[in-house]
């Protein structure tokens, strides 16, 4: 039978690979941020963007909480709202849950108008990103062809 020597070089091999430097934890999602963060520093600026892209002029978006401004809804709390302006015409999504994967509503109007309907928005997705809300936030506004004429 053959003896192994174990010799002080291949002590430590062996204990240079079980001591593994500790992996690196990513940063979180933007969509990990709290509610109000990604909103304001996330969700308003890309949305601008995109529609600026669209080759919308003076865009102005708000992020408030409020009351939702629909006949029959002035008794609910307030809620998280992105007020959008695009010169005579006017959108709000409507965050109820204060959670980007809660309930969301839309609203729009044009010249000032009161909103006449609530509509629910993105009720389909269980769990919203960056892009998909900025995605079903302009497909919402072409389905009104505020973005592109037929």
């Amino acid at each position: 039978m053959t003896e192994e020597i174990k010799t002080p070089e291949t002590t430590n091999k062996t204990e240079e690979v079980k001591a593994k430097p500790p992996k690196k934890e990513k940063p979180p999602a933007l969509e990990d941020k709290p509610f109000t963060e990604f909103m304001e520093l996330h969700f308003n600026p890309t949305l601008k963007t995109a529609l600026e892209k669209q080759g919308l002029k003076n865009v102005e978006l708000d992020f408030k909480k409020a009351k939702i401004p629909i006949t029959g809804f002035e008794s609910n709390p307030e809620c998280w709202q992105v007020l959008g302006n695009l010169e005579n015409r006017q959108f709000a999504l409507y965050f109820l849950d204060e959670n980007i994967n809660g309930q969301k509503a839309f609203s729009c109007t044009i010249d000032g108008e009161k909103p006449s309907t609530l509509e629910s928005f993105m009720i389909d997705e269980r769990k919203a990103s960056l892009d998909l809300m900025v995605l079903f936030a302009l497909k919402r506004l072409n389905g009104q062809k505020w973005l592109a004429r037929n």
